[in-house]
């Protein structure tokens, strides 16, 4: 009998171990879904600000793309009012210089006026052209003015 007693105290103190262990497992299992619970929660935030950042990516995308559009809308009329402007300023100089025509193969707005004379913009010689014909302009000067008696022959050397 006392084996059997033995057997029944040792089988009381598994079913206490079992339940205290029962206790641990249970308490670790709400532990356990309240953090389920919670990452579920924070999952849902997490997707609905996902979601509230895309639409907000998905207007300032067309937003962009909008005043880009407009930029380039706004180029565009520059660039015609240019376009524009430089042809009014060519009727305007064949209404008041009824002698010259625009449409001439001799007009070419590449060229510019220095000196009285039409040169190529292109050109780097431009500016030495102007340089020596301003020397030029200025040693007749002085000729005009020995010839005149203004200035001696020394002087002007």
């Amino acid at each position: 009998m006392e084996e059997l007693q033995r057997k029944v105290d040792k089988l009381e103190e598994e079913k206490a171990a079992l339940e205290k262990a029962k206790e641990s497992w249970d308490a670790e299992r709400k532990r356990l879904s309240s953090w389920r619970v919670r990452c579920l929660d924070f999952e849902e935030k997490l997707n609905k600000r996902i979601g509230d950042l895309e639409e907000d990516y998905v207007d300032l995308k067309e937003k962009y793309d909008g005043a880009v559009g407009e930029l380039d809308d706004l180029k565009n009329s520059i660039i015609q009012e240019h376009i524009n402007g430089f042809e009014k300023g060519l009727r305007q100089a064949a209404f008041f210089h009824r002698e010259v025509d625009v449409m001439d193969v001799k007009f070419d707005v590449n060229k510019d006026v220095i000196d009285r004379r039409l040169v190529n913009e292109d050109d780097g010689s431009a500016d030495e052209e102007a340089e020596v014909r301003v020397e030029e302009k200025a040693a007749e000067e002085v000729m005009e003015a020995v010839d005149a008696g203004e200035v001696g022959a020394d002087a002007a050397k």
